[in-house]
């Protein structure tokens, strides 16, 4: 397709610190601008991510920092986009984010669509649907496409209801020159680790399926992530802190397995693999995951993941776990990621998406783009 200007008004490209959705943006992205697009990614200085920044401004996208607490600045960075071709906001930026997905209209120029690009869709939803002079229900039908990076049928479906022009799932991936197999670090050994920040819609869930199953055993677990510091810790559970994105690939390949540990509303609606799945799954790690539907649309369980309902699943899963079986797994899954799940699949069908809706938008107006 034409190559296209576009602008994502999101959390943050150059941090991960508080900002799960990173390495999704930058994957992405990345991806995009190989085929060809020109993308800038405007986004809130807030939340110490300056100070906490992981990667420098990349070649791939322009990178925008705007002052966060000055509505002046947001209107400019507003008007600064307005010569895209494509106007994404995405959801969580933190700040201002009413304000810009009622401002993103405002800016367009004529035959530019504008998305939303939902980051968390199941949490969204379930905000709207609890609030009816949610200011977000009535702009659902003008935004002219919404993706999800998860949800699968039943987000599509309840966004339709809500009168969604089009949604479409653009899933979490990998992106295989970020995220890769690396030499074990000692820093991270140990034979089970989890990595995430401290969310009151997950902690219940690490309790359940990562501390809890740590009191049933006497492997060693490892803790990465923001918030924990506070956080009571069984004796044989280290917390390794906030892990740099850099030192993403040693966590992975560090650990005899990695678990994964859905957000309440991901776990209900399902669909919904975290970025963490992928690229430890990138790095040939053997992925414990807690159960949800749509599991095996990415990866096999027992074959290529492997599957855990409660704190006595995972005890009994890490002493019975050999390194042989470990490796198998995590082999199995990185070829079936490679081979299915890349952000230059992902970038593909946002490509096919667009062109289709370019083309609907220019038939409406009887304009040849």
């Amino acid at each position: 397709m034409e190559r296209l200007d576009i602008a994502f008004f999101g959390s943050s490209l150059i941090s991960a610190y508080w900002n799960g959705a990173a390495t999704y943006y930058r994957g992405l992205i990345r991806a995009l601008a190989r085929r060809g697009h020109r993308i800038t990614f405007y986004e809130p200085d807030a939340y110490h991510r300056k100070e906490h920044r992981d990667i420098p401004d990349p070649a791939w996208a322009r990178s925008v920092i705007y002052p966060a607490e000055d509505q002046l600045q947001v209107d400019r960075a507003l008007l600064l986009a307005s010569g895209a071709d494509l106007i994404i906001k995405c959801s969580g930026v933190g700040l201002w984010d009413e304000y810009l997905e009622a401002g993103v209209f405002g800016i367009r120029k004529p035959g530019a669509l504008v998305a939303f690009l939902d980051v968390d869709a199941p949490a969204t939803l379930e905000r709207v649907h609890s609030n009816p002079r949610d200011p977000y229900l009535d702009l659902i039908p003008r935004f002219d496409l919404i993706f999800t990076y998860g949800g699968g049928d039943p987000v599509v479906a309840a966004y339709r209801r809500l009168g969604a022009r089009e949604c479409v799932p653009i899933y979490n991936a990998l992106d295989p020159e970020t995220h890769h197999p690396v030499p074990p670090d000692p820093r991270f050994l140990c034979d089970l680790s989890f990595l995430g920040n401290r969310l009151p819609d997950r902690e219940a869930r690490v309790d359940e399926y990562f501390l809890r199953a740590a009191t049933l055993c006497d492997a060693q677990f490892l803790l990465g992530g923001n918030g924990w510091a506070d956080k009571p810790l069984p004796p044989n559970v280290r917390w390794a802190g906030h892990v740099y994105t850099a030192d993403h690939n040693a966590f992975n390949c560090s650990a005899k397995a990695i678990l994964n540990i859905a957000r309440d509303s991901m776990a209900r609606v399902g669909f919904s693999p975290a970025t963490r799945v992928f690229e430890a799954a990138g790095a040939g790690a053997c992925i414990l995951t807690d159960e949800w539907a749509g599991i095996d649309l990415f990866l096999e369980p027992d074959a290529e993941i492997i599957v855990v309902r409660d704190a006595g699943d995972v005890a009994r899963t890490i002493r019975d776990l050999t390194p042989e079986r470990a490796l198998a797994i995590g082999e199995a899954a990185r070829r079936r990621i490679l081979a299915h799940h890349t952000y230059d699949h992902r970038a593909k069908l946002l490509e096919q998406v667009l062109a289709a809706s370019f083309d609907s938008n220019a038939s409406a107006s009887g304009a040849v783009r």
